[in-house]
């Protein structure tokens, strides 16, 4: 007797599930419904834009590159989103008798119900209605539609059960937390991307479209669009290029899905060892100073590595830094002083020091008795942003240079960056000090309820007092560029900026140690709120 067909029970256990989740609220429901209907306008309207390009003669570089960009989208959603589809985690399935290859066709299946796929078909047929002339290319185009969508799809799933484990634990949890800056660098590309073909044409796709054409699920498309043209047999190579891929990313699921529900997760193995690791790992430790600047140094390092909201405004800083000067530079409208942006993002960490420490900061508070353990502890927490921060500023403000060809402006440019940099870190223990305030652990909000005033008042506070202590160095800047013999000197500003702004750090930590150790009560209140 032969084993019943698994796909039309997964295809009713997909509905179920998106049934069952709209029941659990009318806030859910309304969510859902709201996001399907703009889902599929937009998709309807992406379809409508598409048909309109039809007989354009750049049509085809722009779909290819939008279908592009469409399977990169899938390939890395289930790591930004990995709580958007119940179904991407094949673990609930580990106790079933299911063979992999019946599994993966059932997946696959069920996997094209919802808006995502739809979303996708629309864009797909689109695409094919733009560049498709013929009855033989239409006819192609039904064929590429299916397996650019199976691509599609196929690629989140493979990914997905690639890193099931990672979508699971924390980390897939700082994934989810750096999806929004995902999509604003995106935004920003994007936005770059429209202004340079505002000015320059849909030509500039040209080159881009030439590679991805080969690239599936693009290459679908563009097995169209030589069909069209009468290539034949290009047409033929790009879909078997396709349907090669298809089936590769099917081995690849069907591979990680029998490891995946074969073998034991680490919940099911000792923890000794990896404790005994865990332990063992002192590379970062040894070369960090001994007694307690290391320790508070490899805590702060370990947090900006390990905690969510610490890592998620790490990693904004350092992307927002170079992206401003870089991107300006690009477009031949920036200048060498905007490398100092770089320097301010990532001093803007040094804000709200104690705060990043959340309820946890009682066991630092212990630790400090004296003012000079309050100098200490904050001495050692801005070694570790400079850490980071001095060859980041340092590496920003010579490629911006270089692209700019400015080469004479790069000593002053630096000679500011290391001055913002300093004067932000005297600034920030301050008010690190003067106006802490607690920061949610979960959720996205950045300050708990009732602090608003004081994070407003802590960081643009002291960006404000820190733009004020760059004075000299900025009037010293602009004098020697407009006396005559000024440009001579202007190497001069980099030993200049640097012992300022190590002079402005020093006197910073000094005067921000002994209110540190007074407020010691109020900073722990302040901070474990929430």
């Amino acid at each position: 007797m032969s084993a019943p067909a698994i796909t039309p029970v997964f295809v009713r256990l997909k509905l179920s599930l998106l049934r069952n989740g709209l029941r659990q609220s009318g806030g859910r429901k309304a969510a859902y419904i709201t996001s399907a209907v703009f889902a599929l306008l937009f998709a309807a309207l992406q379809l409508i834009g598409l048909i309109a390009l039809r007989g354009h003669a750049h049509a085809e570089s722009v779909v290819v590159l939008a279908v592009a960009v469409l399977g990169l989208g899938w390939a890395v959603m289930p790591l930004f989103f990995p709580s958007g589809d119940e179904t991407l985690d094949p673990t609930r399935l580990v106790m079933l008798p299911l063979r992999p290859r019946p599994l993966v066709r059932a997946l696959l299946t069920a996997s094209l119900v919802g808006i995502g796929p739809l979303f996708t078909l629309c864009l797909l047929v689109g695409s094919v209605v733009a560049v498709a002339r013929g009855g033989a290319a239409f006819a192609v185009g039904a064929v590429a539609v299916v397996l650019a969508l199976l691509v599609c799809v196929a690629l989140a799933r493979a990914v997905a059960v690639a890193n099931v484990r990672l979508l699971t634990s924390r980390k897939g949890r700082d994934l989810a937390v750096l999806s929004g800056l995902v999509i604003a660098i995106g935004a920003q590309i994007v936005n770059f991307g429209a202004q340079r073909l505002g000015a320059s044409g849909l030509g500039e796709l040209d080159p881009a479209a030439g590679v991805l054409q080969w690239v599936p699920p693009a290459s679908a498309i563009g097995a169209v669009h030589a069909v069209s043209e009468g290539s034949y047999g290009l047409a033929v190579a790009q879909l078997a290029l396709t349907a090669g891929a298809l089936m590769a990313l099917l081995a690849l699921w069907s591979r990680h899905l029998t490891r995946l529900m074969t073998s034991p997760d680490g919940s099911t193995l000792p923890g000794a060892e990896s404790a005994a690791k865990e332990r063992s790992s002192t590379g970062l430790a040894r070369l960090l100073p001994a007694g307690r600047t290391g320790t508070v140094m490899e805590r702060s390092l370990r947090y900006v590595w390990r905690d969510p909201k610490t890592k998620s405004a790490w990693v904004t800083s350092l992307a927002i830094g170079l992206i401003v000067p870089v991107f300006n530079a690009w477009q031949g409208t920036g200048s060498v002083y905007f490398a100092c942006f770089a320097a301010g993002m990532l001093g803007i960490q040094m804000y709200n020091q104690f705060g990043q420490d959340t309820s946890a900061f009682w066991m630092v508070a212990m630790t400090i008795s004296s003012t000079r353990d309050a100098y200490v502890e904050l001495r050692a927490r801005a070694y570790a942003l400079l850490l980071i921060t001095l060859p980041y500023a340092t590496l920003v403000t010579v490629l911006t240079t270089a692209m700019l060809g400015d080469w004479r402006r790069l000593p002053e440019a630096l000679g500011l960056s290391f001055a913002l940099l300093g004067a932000m870190l005297a600034t920030g223990a301050w008010t690190s000090a003067r106006f802490p305030y607690s920061i949610p652990q979960e959720g996205y909000k950045n300050v708990a309820p009732g602090q608003a005033g004081l994070a407003w008042i802590s960081i643009f506070g002291g960006m404000v007092a820190a733009a004020l202590l760059c004075a000299p160095v900025i009037v010293l800047t602009i004098w020697l560029n407009v006396s005559a013999d000024g440009d001579d000197w202007t190497w001069l500003l980099l030993p200049a900026g640097t012992v300022y702004g190590a002079v402005l750090t020093a006197a910073g930590l000094k005067l921000a140690a002994p209110r540190t150790a007074r407020r010691l009560p109020e900073i722990l209140a302040a901070v474990s709120k929430g």
